[in-house]
C-alpha cells in the first residue's frame, strides 16, 4: 500500500452483532477473520482494523497492507475501520465511536493517512447498507466526511 492513504471508509461488521469484553471481541474477530479466508478465500480479514464495542481496537491487515474492505478501486486508496456489530437501527456504544474516532487522527500522525483525507462510510463506495443506517447517519457528522453516492467518481 502507498502511504499515506487519502480515504477511511467506514464499516459494521453485521453480523455478528456488538461484544462488550475483550474476550468475546476477539473471538467475534477470529469468527469474521476465518470467514473472510475460509468462505470469501482472501489472504486475512479485509478490514485494515477493527473496533468492538468496549472501546478495543484490533488490527486486522493494519495501517500498510492493502485491505479487501471496499472493493478494488477503494482498497489500495483507503483505510477500512470496522465496528464490530449491526448498526442499522442502533449506534455502536460510545466506548467504541471514541476508539475508531481516535484511530484516525493516530494514522495522520504515523503518515499513513493524509490530513485532509476524505472520510465516506461504505455504502458510499459499494452498493450496500454498511455501515447501517443509522450509525450512517452519524458517520455523516464526523470531520473530514463528504457527500457521495457510490455511482459517482
Amino acid at each position: 500500500m502507498t502511504s499515506p492513504v487519502p480515504y477511511v471508509i467506514i464499516h459494521h461488521s453485521y453480523e455478528p452483532d456488538v461484544c462488550l469484553n475483550r474476550s468475546q471481541c476477539e473471538k467475534y474477530v477470529r469468527g469474521i477473520q476465518n470467514f473472510h479466508m475460509d468462505t470469501r478465500g482472501w489472504d486475512d480479514i479485509g478490514y485494515n482494523f477493527l473496533v468492538g464495542g468496549n472501546g478495543d481496537v484490533f488490527e486486522g491487515r493494519g495501517w500498510d497492507v492493502v485491505g479487501a474492505q471496499a472493493g478494488p478501486d477503494w482498497n489500495s486508496r483507503s483505510i477500512g475501520i470496522c465496528f464490530i456489530g449491526n448498526f442499522t437501527d442502533k449506534l455502536p456504544p460510545k466506548e467504541a465511536i471514541a476508539a475508531g474516532k481516535a484511530l484516525i487522527p493516530l494514522g495522520v500522525e504515523k503518515k499513513k493517512v493524509v490530513t485532509n483525507y476524505t472520510l465516506y462510510g461504505h455504502r458510499q463506495v459499494r452498493p450496500t447498507e454498511c455501515p447501517g443506517n443509522d450509525f450512517f447517519k452519524l458517520v455523516t457528522q464526523w470531520d473530514h466526511w463528504k457527500p457521495r453516492n457510490y455511482t459517482t467518481e
